[in-house]
């Protein structure tokens, strides 16, 4: 394993901004990734953004440092836990207005 594999790996188990559920970005369940990431946002006291704001940036952040190690269905999973965790906080759905 690379150096990045494993800091980006070190951040999403130790995030210092969010407690997340092990293994979560490894579910098959978009919803379930959503509402994970939605309770592990909400319920942090060490976030600097907004609850949204800081769940969209850790799936984000996972889905970009995992890149090219992706798998192509796993990586639709986590596109449409995106989809999902706008839908849980009431914002607009990618291209819609």
């Amino acid at each position: 394993m690379e150096s990045e594999d494993k800091w980006s790996a070190e951040v999403t188990q130790h995030s210092d901004a969010l407690d997340l559920e092990e293994n979560i970005f490894e579910s098959d369940d978009p919803k379930k990734i959503a509402r994970s990431l939605k309770r592990s946002a909400e319920s942090s006291s060490r976030r600097k953004s907004g609850p949204y704001r800081s769940a969209m940036s850790m799936l984000t952040f996972y889905i970009d440092r995992a890149g090219k190690n992706l798998h192509e269905d796993q990586k639709k999973v986590l596109e449409k836990a995106k989809d999902e965790l706008r839908g849980l906080f009431g914002k607009p759905l990618k291209g819609t207005s």
